[in-house]
């Protein structure tokens, strides 16, 4: 009986998103999201021709980005 990959692995569960999802989830350009990833700032991985990024990746960004300016 072939395994199902339908189950639940802890720790394994990860949801990505498209570089549009991720522009509207930011607030920004697609074309800033490419430029996060072609980067490295922003890990994602390569679909076909397109890239899917971590929805955790985003996050763990974002709280990174903070900074103090005063």
């Amino acid at each position: 009986m072939p395994p199902n990959n339908n189950q639940d692995v802890p720790g394994r569960h990860v949801q990505f998103l498209t570089v549009a999802e991720v522009a509207a989830l930011m607030r920004v350009s697609k074309m800033t999201v490419y430029r996060l990833v072609h980067s490295g700032e922003l890990p994602a991985v390569r679909v076909g021709k397109s890239f899917r990024v971590p929805e955790q990746a985003v996050h763990d960004y974002l709280d990174n980005a903070y900074f103090d300016v005063g």
